[in-house]
């Protein structure tokens, strides 16, 4: 994971890729793309400033800044989408990534808190962001523990907790999925309707954007198409389901009967077998 850490003067450079024992503390921004962002080729070659795109890396930068923290994430420029095998591992591990951030700073370009007269304050434009349609802020909502919303001047409209009514009526995601409720106790009809009304620039990144959401690893094959790649997520999905259901509770309240149990039902014990599990 490759991370952009503030210095004290305001300065922003791009750290190495940094194994999974070695990366610090750090935040993570999430937010729609729009022009002008500021890619990896842009960090390394040092004209990233010149870009409208980095207005959102400096707000990220500093807010982080405020909240202790020096090193922060920004999916625009610190993945090297020209490396496939990178990409690859970087769409994989994303839901672990936000999931991992000490907080989640959600950028919303088309919401301001710059009102003029008496105006409605930034709540209809905030029920309308498109961040809410996007498929990839799907993961960004629920992934991360703490999750803070920002307008486009950079004040805090609150946060997840806060918000948690607002966000349930805009997405009819149940608010429990908000509250670290494990996924798992979702059903995968349920979760695949998270996804329906919401958008991808590449069809497949549709089926992608939810590998988090159901905790899968695949191959990221762009031009495979949307319905080639969600038959290929249900298979994935089915044939863990199907793993998980081979490991069959036992009844923990007499072990010595279903430990009788079980040796009957197998033809007995072999010989030493728990040394070979140890």
């Amino acid at each position: 994971m490759r991370l952009l850490e503030r210095d004290d003067t305001g300065g922003v450079r791009l750290t190495e890729d940094l194994p999974n024992n070695k990366i610090p503390p750090y935040a993570i921004l999430s937010h729609t793309w729009g022009p002008e962002e500021v890619l990896f080729k842009d960090m390394t070659d040092g004209t990233g400033k010149n870009k409208a795109g980095y207005a959102k890396i400096r707000f990220c930068g500093d807010q982080a800044w405020r909240d202790g923290l020096k090193f922060f994430w920004v999916d625009t420029c610190c993945i090297d989408k020209s490396d496939s095998a990178e990409l690859q591992h970087a769409l994989n591990s994303m839901f672990y990534w936000y999931r991992s951030a000490v907080k989640c700073y959600v950028y919303l370009a088309d919401v301001s808190t710059h009102q003029h007269g008496d105006g409605p304050g930034w709540q209809p434009a905030f029920r309308k962001s498109r961040w809410f349609s996007r498929g990839w802020t799907l993961q960004e909502l629920i992934a991360p523990t703490i999750v803070e919303f920002f307008s486009k001047e950079g004040e805090r409209l609150g946060d997840k907790e806060s918000l948690e009514q607002e966000i349930h009526d805009i997405t009819g995601i149940p608010r429990k999925a908000f509250q670290g409720v494990p996924l798992s106790d979702f059903s995968v009809a349920e979760r695949m309707r998270w996804i329906e009304k919401r958008d991808t620039k590449y069809p497949e990144d549709k089926v992608y954007s939810l590998f988090g959401i159901f905790d899968v690893h695949m191959p990221v094959l762009y031009g495979e198409g949307r319905q080639k790649a969600l038959k290929r997520l249900q298979d994935k999905v089915h044939e863990d389901y199907l793993c998980l259901a081979k490991l069959w509770p036992t009844d923990p309240r007499d072990p010595h009967v279903e430990k009788e149990r079980i040796e009957l039902a197998k033809g007995g014990l072999l010989a030493d077998a728990y040394r070979w599990v140890f």
